[in-house]
């Protein structure tokens, strides 16, 4: 799966929030300043050659939706990361960002119940 450009992963996100819409429902939900119609029409086409965005033609208008969904788009990013900047190591990443962000006690607590319960899961 091709790696999104920072432009594209805009328009995904907001492809997933609202599940499909046209150019301008798209164009919408940005931020003021907001993209030309023509750069948002532009990156949806670009989207579908990529293989992400599929679209319904109403005569000369296109409703546009994804095809791929945010949570397969998110584990292939993040096995990316991973490989690329841990070694491919989930605990060199963990302690990266624990030792970065500072996590609080009540923070790693709940990583401890997150990791707890999937141990659960995979022993039963």
């Amino acid at each position: 799966m091709k790696e999104l450009t920072k432009a594209e992963e805009q328009v995904m996100q907001i492809l997933w929030d609202i599940e499909s819409g046209f150019v301008k429902d798209i164009r919408s939900r940005f931020r003021d300043p907001k993209p030309a119609y023509t750069t948002v029409s532009t990156i949806i086409r670009i989207l579908e050659d990529k293989g992400f965005v599929g679209h319904k033609a109403y005569g000369k208008a296109h409703e546009y939706f994804p095809l791929v969904d945010k949570s397969t788009y998110t584990r292939v990013m993040m096995k990316g990361i991973l490989l690329k900047y841990f070694g491919n190591s989930l605990r060199q990443m963990v302690s990266f960002f624990s030792q970065e962000k500072g996590l609080t006690t009540s923070e790693l607590e709940e990583l401890k119940r997150i990791i707890e319960e999937e141990i659960r899961k995979q022993e039963e």
